[in-house]
C-alpha cells in the first residue's frame, strides 16, 4: 500500500517537473509525470547510491534513455540529496545550468548523478548494456566484495523503435546480462500522436522474449509496491536481462492533456499546471514547493552513506589481501584509466618485414600491451580477423564467462554505444570497438557522444581508403576522414607505418584523456627506417618532419598510407623537398605556434596528399592531391593509380606549384 508520505514524494517529482518546464517554457512534462512513481521506487527503495559521492565505484547505475524526460532525473537527484540545488532546477534548460534539456555528462558541466549523456533515442539503452558488461567483468575479476551492483534504465517507445535498441537488446540477451533491468514507459503516445500511427502492430513483449529477455508486465504505473516487486523479480534473474513493461498515462494527472501528445513535447501552460496541482490537492499558486517531510523521506545520504561505508571496509580488506589486484584497480579507476607501469617498454620496436599492413601491426601491439591493460575490453563487429583487434591470451565475453574479447556481431550501432557504456561505467581502461572505416557511418551517433562526454575510448578502423580494392565504392571510404575530423573533441590518428602505429596506440593509452580514432591500412606499407627518417615519437605532436634537406624548396604533407607516396614523390623530384608526416590534425593544432612553424614553414609552398576528400586541407596546403569522388571496384593499386594517388602525380603537383611561384 502506498503511504501518504510516499505519494507526496511522487507528486513532488511531478510538480517540480511541471514548474521547471513551465518556467523554461520548454521541455517534456509527460514522461516525468507518468514515471514519477517508478523513479521514486528506484531511487528510494531499490538502488544503492550515495549522493555525497556520485562516483562511488559500486553504486547502482541508472540511465534515463528517454533523455527528453530529463526533469524526472533532476527532480529525483535534487530530492535524494545530490548537489543539485533548487536554483539549478529553476534554471532548467538555461545557459550555464547543470539541468540541460537532456541529461549531460560532458567535459564542461558536471551534473552529479548523471551517468551518461542521453537524448538521441536508443543510445542510452545500448549504453546500459555496456555498463552491465563492465560490472559483470569487474565482478568476476575482482570479486563481489568490491563489484556487486545492477544497471537500471527507463526507456521509451521511441527508444524501442530505434534500430540501435534492437541490436543492443539482441546482444544483451545473447550474453545473458542478468543484472540489467529496464522499465519501459509504454504510454501509447509519440510526438506525432498516438503510437497507432507507427508502432502498435509489433508485440514488444514477444520481441524481447525472442531476444532472450525476461519480460514482466505492470498494468498500473502508480502502484508503488507492484513496481518494486517487479524490479526485484528482475534483479533476482541472474541469467537474463529484464524488461518491465509499465503501462502508463503520459502527463498523468493533467486533467486536459494526459494521455495525449500535447503532454509530450511542450510545457503544459500555466492554467493546466494550476489545474493539475488542484487535482493533486496542492496549492496551485505555489511553485517549486517541497512539502514538509518530503526531503526526509527522500533522503539517501544516510542509507547511501552507510552502504558506501560498508563497502569501504570490504574494499580496504580486499586491497590489503591482494596488492597486485589493488594496483590494477587503482590504474583502472584513475581518471581516465591507465595501463599498468611498464607498458611503453613492452611495445614492439622492430619488425621482421620491410612492408606490413598497419592493421597487422595493430594486432601485434595489442598483444604486447595485453598484460598491462587487464580491464581493457572491446571487440569488432564480426570483423575480428580483418581488423586484427583481439587480445590473444584472453577469453571471449559469453553468458558463461565475462572475457575481454567481445564478439559484437554485425551490430555496429550497438557496439559504439556499448563501448561508451563500458567507459562511462568506470574501471574499464580505454574500451574499444572496431570495424572497417567505411562503417564508421553506422557508429557516428556513438562516436559523437563519446566526444561530447570526453570518454576515453578507442575507435579502431581498418581498410582505410580506396586501396582496399575489389570490394568497391560501397566499402571504400573517401569522405570519412573529413567527417570524423569534423567532430569536436575527437582525436583522429592515421599512422604511416609500423612504428607510427605502435606510438599511436601508446599515445591513446597513456597520453589522451578523451576519445580517439585509430585508422589502419589493409594493404602493406613500408616500414620507415627510424635512423633515416624522423622518430615516430613525433606522433604525439600530430605532425613531424620525416625528411628535411637544408635547401628544401617545398613541403609535401601526407597522412597514413600516403606518407610512403610522399617520400617516393620526393625521390622523383629534381629539387629538394621537405616531407612531413601528419598522423593527427587535432594533436598538431594543440602545439604552440613555434612548433607548428618549425614543421610547416609558411615560406615553403606545400602540397598535401591523402586518399580522401580535400575538405580541410586548405588550412595546410597550397595544392591538394585528394580523391573527390567515390572509388571503384578493381585491385587496390589500380584504383590508386587511376585516381591519382601516386608518387608521379604528387611530384608533378610540386613542379606545378613551384612553376607558379
Amino acid at each position: 500500500m502506498t503511504s501518504e508520505t510516499d505519494q507526496l514524494c511522487v507528486d513532488t517529482i511531478r510538480t517540480l517537473s511541471m514548474d521547471a518546464i513551465q518556467k523554461a517554457n520548454s521541455g517534456h512534462p509527460g514522461l516525468p509525470m507518468a514515471m514519477a512513481p517508478a523513479a521514486f521506487v528506484l531511487f528510494r527503495r531499490i538502488m544503492s547510491h550515495d549522493p555525497a559521492d556520485p562516483q562511488w565505484p559500486d553504486r547502482d547505475r541508472f540511465l534515463l534513455s528517454a533523455g527528453h524526460g530529463s526533469m524526472l532525473l533532476y527532480a529525483v537527484l535534487h530530492l535524494t540529496g545530490y548537489d543539485l540545488p533548487m536554483d539549478e532546477l529553476k534554471q532548467f534548460r538555461q545557459w550555464g545550468s547543470r539541468t540541460a534539456g537532456h541529461p549531460e555528462r560532458d567535459r564542461e558541466t558536471i551534473t552529479p548523478g548523471v551517468e551518461v549523456t542521453t537524448g538521441p533515442l536508443g543510445q542510452g539503452f545500448a549504453n546500459g548494456v555496456g555498463m552491465a558488461m563492465a560490472e559483470q567483468y569487474l565482478r568476476e575479476r575482482y570479486g563481489e566484495q568490491v563489484q556487486d551492483h545492477h544497471t537500471f534504465a527507463i526507456v521509451s517507445d521511441g527508444d524501442l523503435m530505434e534500430g540501435i535498441a534492437s541490436e543492443a537488446a539482441s546482444l544483451a540477451g545473447q550474453i545473458g546480462l542478468g543484472r540489467l533491468v529496464y522499465l519501459y514507459d509504454d504510454n501509447d503516445i509519440s510526438l506525432d500522436g498516438p503510437t497507432s500511427l507507427s508502432f502498435d502492430r509489433e508485440n514488444v513483449a514477444m520481441r524481447f522474449e525472442a531476444y532472450g529477455w525476461q519480460v514482466l508486465e505492470l498494468t498500473d504505473a502508480n502502484d508503488l509496491d507492484a513496481i518494486e516487486n517487479a524490479i526485484r523479480e528482475g534483479m533476482a534473474n541472474e541469467q537474463q536481462p529484464t524488461l518491465i513493461r509499465v503501462k502508463s498515462v503520459i502527463g498523468y494527472p493533467s486533467p486536459n492533456k494526459q494521455g495525449s501528445s500535447a503532454a509530450h513535447g511542450a510545457a503544459l501552460g500555466d492554467e493546466e499546471v494550476a489545474l493539475t496541482k488542484e487535482v493533486l490537492g496542492w496549492d496551485p499558486d505555489k511553485t517549486f514547493f517541497v512539502p514538509e517531510g518530503v526531503y526526509d523521506a527522500f533522503d539517501m545520504k544516510g542509507p547511501g552513506g552507510e552502504a558506501h561505508a560498508e563497502w569501504n571496509e570490504r574494499f580496504e580488506a580486499w586491497r590489503s589481501d591482494d596488492a597486485d589486484r589493488a594496483q590494477e584497480w587503482d590504474c583502472a579507476w584513475a581518471s581516465p584509466g591507465r595501463p599498468l607501469p611498464g607498458m611503453a617498454d613492452a611495445l614492439p620496436t622492430s619488425f621482421d618485414k620491410d612492408k606490413i599492413a598497419t592493421r597487422g601491426v595493430g594486432g601485434k601491439v595489442m598483444a604486447a600491451f595485453e598484460p598491462f591493460t587487464p580491464t581493457m575490453l572491446g571487440g569488432a563487429a564480426d570483423l575480428t580477423e580483418s581488423t586484427k583487434t583481439i587480445f590473444p591470451e584472453s577469453d571471449r565475453f559469453t553468458a558463461e564467462k565475462a572475457g575481454r574479447n567481445i564478439f559484437f556481431g554485425v551490430r555496429e550501432h550497438a557496439m559504439g554505444a556499448a563501448v561508451n557504456g563500458l567507459a562511462g561505467h568506470g574501471g574499464i581502461v580505454c574500451p574499444y570497438g572496431s570495424t572497417f572505416l567505411q562503417f564508421a557511418d553506422y557508429m557516428r551517433g556513438a562516436i559523437r557522444l563519446s566526444a561530447l562526454m570526453g570518454l576515453h575510448v578507442a575507435w579502431v578502423y581498418t581498410h582505410d581508403s580506396v586501396a582496399l580494392g575489389e570490394d568497391g565504392p560501397t566499402h571504400q571510404p573517401v569522405e570519412h576522414l573529413a567527417a570524423l575530423r569534423a567532430i569536436p573533441g575527437l582525436v583522429v590518428l592515421r599512422p604511416a607505418d609500423a612504428h607510427e602505429t605502435t606510438e599511436a596506440w601508446r599515445v591513446i593509452l597513456e597520453d589522451l584523456e578523451g576519445p580517439a580514432v585509430l585508422i589502419l591500412s589493409r594493404q602493406d606499407l613500408p616500414v620507415l627506417d627510424q635512423e633515416q627518417y624522423g622518430s615516430a615519437a613525433g606522433v604525439g605532436r600530430g605532425a613531424y618532419v620525416l625528411s628535411d634537406p637544408d635547401d628544401a624548396e617545398a613541403t609535401i604533407i601526407a597522412t597514413g598510407s600516403e606518407v610512403s607516396v610522399a617520400l617516393a614523390a620526393a625521390d622523383e623530384l629534381d629539387v629538394a623537398v621537405r616531407v612531413v608526416s601528419m598522423p593527427s590534425w587535432e594533436l598538431f593544432e594543440q602545439q604552440d605556434d613555434d612548433y607548428q612553424e618549425s614543421v610547416l614553414p609558411v615560406d615553403l609552398p606545400t602540397v598535401s596528399v591523402e586518399a580522401g576528400i580535400r575538405q580541410g586541407w586548405e588550412r595546410y596546403a597550397d595544392s591538394i592531391v585528394s580523391i573527390d569522388r567515390f572509388g571503384a571496384s578493381a585491385p587496390g593499386a589500380t584504383v590508386l593509380e587511376e585516381l591519382g594517388i601516386t608518387p608521379s602525380h604528387v611530384a608533378q603537383r610540386v613542379r606545378e606549384l613551384l612553376d607558379d611561384d
